[in-house]
């Protein structure tokens, strides 16, 4: 049986103040059975690290380096972050892919160093709704998917988190019925389950599309949608909380 996994990703939000008051909150709550993960911004993750110590809180990166050490101004590496306490890290996400152009192979190589860090990677997958419109939703999460297969195998999926992220239904308060969201889940296990039967049982799929407490519970409900990548309601504590008490 696949547990739940509720991880919110902050992104670029939040102050000192306010993330130290987030987390409070959180700490604060009750998850029910659902395991948590946060993501705040690179600047706070020592901060919010130290005060999730012991509480069995995960701390999650947004972002990793693809390559190990060296001359890449601005970057992170994956041993930085494990350094920090980070047990997640992010690749791939929708607004990576589409604000700053990086490609399946630059989202794969990044999957892989957070591996070699002992980093778990949440990879993001997703169409624009230009392509759901064009029907072409699983040869988008085929084709991102198989970037990483590529490079790490299956045997890497294994040690991983998969998002479905339609990107259509990020930030915009649209959100895929749970049925949409539910086949491209199945569609996703049902891929894996041709390499491995055991990897695809046991890898969580979270659904990462405006999911809030109005609609978590059914989406949830779904038989292949393990938890959720929570973005603008995880900015709120008692918005994160109810979601993960329907998980």
């Amino acid at each position: 049986m696949r547990s739940s996994l509720i991880a919110g990703n902050w992104k670029m939000n939040g102050s000192l103040q306010s993330v130290i008051d987030l987390v409070e909150g959180i700490k604060a709550g009750d998850p029910g059975n659902a395991e948590l993960a946060v993501c705040p911004p690179a600047v706070f993750l020592m901060k919010v690290g130290g005060m999730l110590a012991e509480t069995g809180i995960s701390l999650g990166a947004q972002n990793v380096c693809d390559r190990e050490a060296g001359a890449f101004t601005g970057e992170i590496s994956a041993a930085m972050l494990k350094e920090c306490g980070c047990s997640y890290a992010i690749v791939g996400h929708s607004e990576r892919r589409a604000l700053y152009l990086e490609s399946d192979q630059l989202v794969a190589a990044r999957f892989s160093m957070a591996l070699s860090a002992g980093i778990i990677p949440i990879l993001c997958v997703g169409e624009t709704l230009d392509e759901r419109e064009q029907g072409v939703t699983e040869t988008v999460v085929t084709r991102q998917i198989d970037a990483v297969l590529d490079l790490c195998g299956i045997e890497g999926i294994a040690r991983a988190v998969i998002a479905y992220e339609p990107v259509w239904a990020i930030g915009t308060g649209k959100v895929a019925t749970p049925g949409q969201a539910q086949a491209v889940h199945a569609f996703i296990r049902a891929k894996l389950e041709q390499l491995d039967s055991g990897v695809a049982q046991q890898v969580q799929i979270l659904y990462g599309g405006s999911m809030n407490p109005s609609n978590a519970a059914e989406l949830l409900s779904q038989p292949d949608i393990d938890g959720g990548l929570i973005g603008g309601a995880a900015l709120k504590a008692d918005d994160f909380l109810a979601i993960a008490q329907s998980a």
